[in-house]
């Protein structure tokens, strides 16, 4: 199942209203989805050996598979001070071992802050033209490599490989179109009194702290970095420990896309808060970029005011997806399906809290069971497979708690709701009704394959709802009415809201939230 439009291809567009929300639109003929949603049998070569507990990946190039830092433009492993460690990176569907990483911490970490900062000196004194030559050949490289990156990203994360690619080029895109921004750092000529004009011109920030997480590996590293770089700035990458895989092997076709050393700069490390913390309290850092929870987040930030660094954050969701009863109930059902079920739910955007108008509840309801019946569990590197496994077990325990809170509760289990029987991290998905406000997954990010059917009777009614959160990110509205859609998607106090479209992140439009979903 293909969660992803093709590279270059655009099925929304952008409006910006007052709010300073994106508002994506779609014709409400859902064709062009199902097309999307359909499923993409991928040639793939994965051996596993489970009596050495390993795996092997079989890749066209295998010099895409590091494991040590990235450093100054070199794979070293972790500084003597940090210990010289390694750690183990499984595989989520098999618990088998793929290799062992280097274990980096604050020393690691200063070594690269400090190749950043050399780096800086040059970096920024190219022409903006000279950078936007090496991100496009970037560009052009991550395309090369995509079926490679994505049998990387497959085996350490877990999503279909056809799912994995998608990302590939979806993360690619980022670099495409910052590539291109790169050209147009323009400035203004201001009239600031008699004889007198101000000239403002733009300015790289310095070196930025990055750090991403394990459900976007490739994706969220270009979606921080190729802007960074387009605009003069360096980089070092914290990349989650789980999935440190995609990002050495996209420093790899950086290096041979000609980007100069300290540029890019990635420290793998299993413990977060020693690399986190250098990043946020070292003055030399300028900007904390993160993506991850809201208490996560809200720890950056305190302790990124030490140094006053700027921050970006993206953080946790609790996305209302409403079903009005004018809907194109065919076209909600897909969408909800797109996204609810991409990356088996473990994405910040999808949807958490479906909201269903009582007058079509059951009809509604029928029409999704049937199509989450069609969902095929299984290892990612097989053809068909739709949902690959949770990330580890702790995931699959909050899952199995949503579910468990919500029938004790009164809620009904109408498909799944326990482990799958292929064991390990694999969880049946799952349709949940008469869900209320009381239940834990009103109110807590799910993330994982679960889909929890609120019943409404007015408008008023489930704004009043699915406003009350602290949370803001994404909202999905399903009407056909048009006055209606612009009234409630103004009222969602979310800072994208998807109107009878379930896919709202792409490089060209906004990407954040408001209240504690981020700055």
């Amino acid at each position: 199942m293909n969660f992803y439009p093709k590279c270059h291809s655009s099925v929304s567009w952008p409006l910006t209203i007052p709010s300073g929300k994106a508002i994506l639109l779609k014709s409400l003929d859902f064709n062009g989805l199902k097309k999307r949603l359909a499923t993409v049998s991928t040639r793939h070569s994965f051996v596993s050996n489970a009596v050495k507990g390993t795996c092997e990946l079989e890749l066209k190039d295998p010099q895409l598979l590091r494991n040590k830092c990235y450093i100054g433009g070199e794979f070293i492993p972790a500084l003597k001070e940090d210990g010289q460690g390694w750690f183990d990176v499984l595989n989520p569907a098999t618990g088998a071992l793929i290799t062992k990483v280097a274990d980096g911490g604050k020393f690691t970490t200063q070594r690269a802050i400090e190749s950043a900062l050399e780096a800086f000196e040059s970096w920024k004194k190219l022409t903006s033209m000279e950078r936007s030559s090496l991100l496009r050949k970037w560009f052009d490289l991550i395309l090369k490599n995509a079926e490679d990156l994505g049998k990387i990203m497959t085996t350490e994360q877990g999503k279909p490989l056809s799912e994995a690619i998608g990302e590939v080029k979806y993360g690619a895109s980022f670099v495409e179109f910052f590539a291109e921004e790169a050209k147009r750092l323009y400035g203004d000529i201001i009239p600031a009194g008699v004889q007198t004009r101000a000239l403002v011109f733009p300015q790289p920030v310095g070196v930025c702290g990055l750090i991403t997480p394990w459900n976007f590996p490739c994706a969220m590293l270009t979606r921080k970095a190729a802007p960074a770089l387009a605009a003069g700035c360096t980089v070092v990458c914290k990349p989650s420990e789980m999935t440190p895989l995609s990002a050495l092997a996209l420093c790899e076709l950086a290096a041979r896309a000609g980007i100069p050393k300290g540029v890019l700069n990635v420290v793998t490390g299993f413990h977060a808060k020693p690399i986190g913390e250098e990043l946020t309290s070292n003055s030399l850092v300028r900007k904390i970029s993160f993506t991850g929870s809201t208490a996560v987040g809200k720890r950056l930030m305190s302790e990124s005011a030490s140094t006053v660094k700027k921050v970006s954050m993206e953080l946790g969701g609790l996305a209302p997806f409403i079903v009005m009863e004018d809907a194109n109930l065919d076209s909600a059902v897909y969408g909800l399906i797109a996204c609810k079920f991409r990356n088996n739910g473990q994405t910040c955007v999808c949807a958490n809290r479906v909201y269903v108008h009582s007058s079509i509840y059951d009809e509604f309801t029928h029409k999704v069971v049937e199509k989450v019946k069609t969902l095929r569990v299984g290892n990612g590197m097989e053809p068909g497979v739709n949902l690959g496994p949770l990330i580890n077990e702790k995931a699959v325990e909050k899952v199995d708690r949503h579910v468990k809170d919500a029938s004790s509760k009164g809620a009904k289990i109408i498909i799944g709701g326990s482990r799958h029987s292929l064991g390990g991290l694999f969880y049946q998905p799952t349709v949940i009704t008469n869900m209320d406000d009381s239940m834990t997954m009103s109110c807590e990010e799910t993330f994982g394959p679960v889909v929890g059917l609120f019943k409404f009777h007015t408008e008023e009614e489930v704004l009043k709802r699915a406003n009350s959160t602290n949370f803001g990110l994404a909202s999905y509205l399903y009407t056909s009415d048009l006055a209606r859609a612009w009234r409630m998607a103004e009222s969602l106090e979310s800072g994208m809201v998807g109107l009878n479209e379930p896919m709202i992140s792409t490089s060209t439009v906004p990407f954040g939230g408001v209240k504690e979903s981020g700055v």
